[in-house]
């Protein structure tokens, strides 16, 4: 090794470095990966079989609408009402109509239908209904999906729309209701599921291609997060939660392909760029790794702990969905960072530099990155730092002001989806033609012994049709174990306001009932349950995220200051990002943003926003130590740009392949994250925070020792401007 490498003693790589990137122990890092992707691989397939996607696994857990549910399991399962609506528009339905209809109904009501993937269906309580003109007719249709969640709605919908399919020409038939907006929305995600981890290494190929314009070292990140990272992470989640009482849900299931992909790939990113680096300095490759991992190790490590941690924090949640989505993505950048520390050098010195081929670094040739965009981008922001940070943030917080268009609400089934599916058709019909006949009463249970009273009471309320108070149409029986079920019809649609104001009304109303013990749940009272539990997780759990981020940080940097400013500009840069997407999504014709969609936007944005911090400051100290902060901050910026850069294209593209599902709510987030990480690392961590530390200099690492060191250069913009010096051995 070449004598100046190294500054001091603390830059000799330790045992661990030495060993996965050893000429012996490096083959046997790659043979535990080739034993664990082979022992583990089978049961990664099996992920899909292990998700809960019940009901109680998504509402809030401490909801009334979720206490309702569980014990109106007493009566029924869990079901899900579909409605087959059939119309003839201006005129009855001619009696031909009807009989084919009744015939479609009968179909429905046989123990043992003839069509297949109706096995669902709850036969006995199927039921049939007139419109007041004579003009349609539905069929209610309960079905109980059991442990498989929506996983086989979309084949029981399509049977449904098979037997509807019987109808006499004129007469318009749909599949709506909420077991058909569930199937919908299960098909959307069924059609791209089993092609996301495609689309998301194929963005991530293009990009390293690019990035390396190698044909060949692309192979080994994308081997090492697909083949190695992904696949024992899926077995792992697999197992616990197949014998460890882990959720998995569809929703967790799905951004864990993202996830893992995305920040997999960032780290490797980083590794690469530091290792080929390293092999300029060193002769032996096994030395440059052992330094490249001894280097790198540390921001990797801070970078997957703040994302693990973030992850960890939504256990807090009140949503069940959020909550079992934390652990699960937690295990996954857990086992992508133990994959780029140790099967990623392995593969990397295996390989040797041809790698790199037609670019490959040679030992003692200059580092390209040294006279490169960034770090002529760095020597111009040192002019004058302290407007260029100025002039940033104040563009920053003009976008942020978009915010005041997001209009984060609850939305309804129809906001949600990009296109007007089938479901959402009908449904808008079948409101005009059933206003309380929708499928989606409230369900009131209570002591049965308060059954007159709590009816009595239900018929006074505002916004309840009191002719169908207490009259349960899906069920045999109402009163079980001492409970009285009773159903209330609404006079407004379903996912309303005004339907959401009602579910608050006879809260308050049967609450008063003496003795009633009275819970309060259904369609409606779950979407205003729901809506709140949103509200509360986001007002929870952002500042613990941002308090974890901050001591994560400040242990990283051995400083008070800097991390403080970083979690500024992470909040600038979240906010920003709301604001451009609000815009966008108003010209996009989508009516606001789901009420959940600010938090995970938060969750994605900060805790893989902050690896870029984490890639530039620990670079910036590192070069601090030898160079002077300011001199530093250009170092660090000139050798951490390019890389921060392609790693940001890699991540804005994995979370883009969100924003082209045609779910409302997952195209939201796909589209603010994609954005947001593009504003991290092209202005946010490039242009404001390397203008903020050559302002300020080396008071950045306050209280810690640095602050208050003499540095080499004397700390002076001068100099730092007049220096040529980026990378020297």
């Amino acid at each position: 090794m070449s004598g100046n490498a190294l500054t001091n003693a603390e830059s000799e790589p330790g045992g661990y470095a030495r060993f996965v990137s050893g000429k012996k122990s490096k083959w046997v890092v790659f043979g535990i990966w080739v034993l664990l992707i082979m022992s583990l691989g089978s049961f990664a397939s099996k992920l899909n079989d292990a998700q809960k996607n019940d009901t109680t696994s998504w509402l809030p857990k401490s909801a009334e609408s979720t206490k309702e549910l569980k014990i109106e399991s007493d009566f029924h399962p869990n079901w899900y009402p579909a409605i087959l609506l059939f119309q003839r528009p201006g005129s009855a339905l001619t009696d031909d109509d009807k009989a084919k209809i009744n015939a479609a109904a009968d179909v429905m009501k046989q123990d043992n239908p003839p069509a297949k993937n109706l096995e669902m269906v709850v036969h006995s309580a199927v039921s049939i209904l007139p419109s007041k003109d004579g003009t349609a007719m539905q069929i209610i249709v309960p079905v109980n999906p059991g442990t498989d969640g929506w996983n086989k709605f979309p084949d029981t919908i399509k049977a449904m729309k098979d037997a509807v399919a019987t109808a006499n020409p004129g007469v318009k038939t749909w599949v709506t209701g909420p077991m058909g907006e569930a199937g919908d929305e299960a098909d959307a995600f069924k059609k791209i599921n089993g092609s996301l981890t495609y689309f998301t290494g194929a963005a991530v190929i293009i990009i390293l291609l690019i990035a390396y314009r190698s044909p060949i070292l692309w192979l080994l990140p994308v081997v090492t997060v697909g083949g190695g990272a992904l696949t024992v992470a899926e077995s792992v989640i697999y197992l616990l939660a197949k014998h460890a009482g882990l959720t998995v849900n569809g929703q967790s299931a799905f951004i864990l392909i993202v996830l893992v992909f995305g920040a997999g790939t960032d780290y490797a990113l980083l590794l690469i760029a530091r290792y080929r680096e390293e092999l300029r300095r060193y002769e032996d490759r096994h030395e440059a790794m052992a330094h490249a991992v001894h280097r790198a190790g540390p921001a990797l490590v801070a970078s997957s702990a703040t994302v693990a941690v973030s992850m960890l924090i939504l256990l807090v949640a009140e949503m069940n969905s959020t909550k079992g989505m934390g652990p699960v993505l937690a295990i996954g950048v857990i086992i992508a960072l133990v994959a780029m520390l140790t099967l990623m050098p392995a593969l990397l010195v295996i390989f040797g530099r041809w790698v790199f081929w037609p670019a490959k670094p040679s030992y003692g040739s200059d580092e390209p990155t040294a006279h490169g965009l960034w770090a002529r981008m760095g020597k111009r922001i040192a002019v004058r730092p302290r407007a260029v940070w100025v002039v940033t943030a104040v563009i920053l917080a003009a976008f942020a002001a978009g915010m005041g268009q997001l209009n984060a609400h609850q939305q309804t089934v129809a906001e949600q989806f990009v296109n007007e599916p089938d479901s959402v058709k009908g449904a808008a019909v079948q409101a005009q033609l059933f206003p309380t006949e929708n499928g989606q009463p409230l369900a009131i249970i209570g002591n049965a012994a308060a059954k007159d009273a709590l009816e009595a009471k239900l018929k006074t309320v505002a916004g309840i049709d009191a002719a169908g108070v207490g009259t349960p149409k899906i069920i045999k029986s109402a009163i079980v174990n001492g409970h009285v079920y009773l159903e209330a019809p609404l006079t407004d649609p379903p996912d309303s306001k005004a339907a959401q104001h009602t579910v608050d009304r006879v809260r308050d109303a049967v609450h008063s009932v003496p003795g009633a013990d009275a819970e309060v749940g259904g369609g409606p009272a779950v979407t205003l349950d729901i809506a709140r539990a949103s509200s509360h997780d986001s007002k929870l759990i952002i500042p613990l995220i941002l308090v974890a981020v901050f001591i994560i940080l400040g242990l990283l940097l051995r400083a008070v200051l800097a991390p403080l400013l970083l979690i500024l500009t992470v909040i600038l840069s979240f906010t920003a990002s709301l604001g451009i997407s609000a815009l966008a999504f108003k010209g996009f014709g989508w009516h606001g943003v789901d009420i959940g969609m600010p938090l995970y936007g938060f969750v994605f944005l900060v805790a893989l926003g902050i690896d870029y911090n984490i890639f530039l400051m620990t670079r910036i100290r590192e070069e601090s130590v030898r160079r002077g902060t300011r001199r530093g901050a250009l170092v660090g910026l000139s050798a951490t740009g390019g890389v921060i850069t392609w790693a940001g294209l890699v991540l804005a593209a994995t979370f883009g392949v969100l924003a082209t599902l045609p779910i409302v709510p997952f195209a939201e987030i796909g589209f603010a994250v994609a954005l947001g990480v593009l504003l991290d690392t092209m202005i946010v961590r490039s242009v404001l925070v390397t203008a903020l530390t050559l302002d300020i200099g080396k008071r950045m690492w306050w209280p810690s020792k640095l602050a208050s060191a003499a540095e080499p250069d004397g700390g002076t913009l001068e100099a730092a401007r007049a220096t040529d010096e980026v990378l020297v051995s």
